[in-house]
């Protein structure tokens, strides 16, 4: 693993966002949130926005994020682990564009032949009723169409990669599971899924049926509450002990981040 001056700084930097600027639900005045889940099983690689290096070592089941950053076009590229630079991208380039106020997540995965991609979603982050939360599943697994079950009942039928669905249920703890399509045989789970009230709760199928690697990944954003005084806030994490979840700021630490990237770069340089 690098253990460079980026990485130092990248520490540093992200968690003096952290503690400074909790993430919200959806970007506020000019600014969107976006997270990214690496997907793809075996393949450990550093992830590039706009050409500078941004998620370093960046491992399979990881979800970093929510970015706080300004609205408009941005260019994202998967490299392998310890690239010199993002001339020659496993997945991508992949333009997306970022309004104000939005809330997404790009994935790196699998498709439904093995190969790898990206996807890029659009989190719905609208208020739910009091006591209830919404629950959205996305399919990015190299593997046929799922049902997605709870308590051994289809909720989510016939899903297939990259789709996504979503509804909105009782907050409460459920018991879900993916199986084929048309059938009830878990293929990943079951696994307790708690939905907490004025949540939405984002449910990941990723990996490789063929490989036996098939997993969950658990994004929970936060804040969607529709009472009346109502404070929102915002998370994006897995629900798993590999919570390696990362927020980033605007301002003093977006230029930290740049100048760190130019660092490496000189450092690389330096190093021909």
């Amino acid at each position: 693993m690098r253990r460079s001056l980026y990485a130092v700084g990248t520490v540093l930097v992200v968690g003096a966002a952290a503690a400074a600027a909790p993430a919200t639900a959806a970007g506020s005045g000019s600014t969107a949130s976006l997270s990214v889940l690496h997907g793809v099983p075996d393949l450990t690689v550093d992830v590039y926005v706009n050409g500078a290096l941004t998620l370093d070592d960046f491992a399979p089941g990881q979800l970093a994020g929510p970015l706080s950053l300004p609205a408009g076009s941005y260019q994202l590229a998967v490299t392998a682990a310890d690239a010199a630079d993002a001339s020659a991208p496993v997945i991508g380039p992949v333009d997306v564009t970022l309004a104000a106020g939005g809330n997404y997540t790009a994935t790196a995965n699998l498709d439904a032949t093995g190969a790898p991609t990206a996807n890029f979603y659009t989190n719905d982050v609208s208020p739910v009723e009091a006591g209830k939360s919404r629950l959205t599943v996305r399919h990015v697994a190299a593997a046929p169409a799922v049902d997605v079950l709870a308590g051994g009942t289809a909720i989510v039928p016939n899903l297939s990669n990259p789709g996504e669905a979503s509804l909105v249920t009782d907050a409460g703890t459920v018991s879900a599971a993916v199986a084929a399509a048309g059938t009830t045989e878990p293929v990943i789970g079951p696994a307790d899924l708690t939905l907490g009230e004025g949540t939405s709760t984002i449910v990941y199928a990723w990996g490789s049926l063929e490989a036996g690697n098939l997993a969950l990944a658990t994004q929970v954003i936060d804040g969607l509450h529709s009472a009346p005084g109502s404070v929102p806030g915002g998370r994006s994490g897995l629900a798993t002990d590999d919570g390696n979840g990362a927020a980033l700021g605007l301002g003093a630490a977006v230029l930290a981040l740049l100048g760190v990237a130019v660092a490496v770069s000189r450092r690389r340089t330096a190093r021909v």
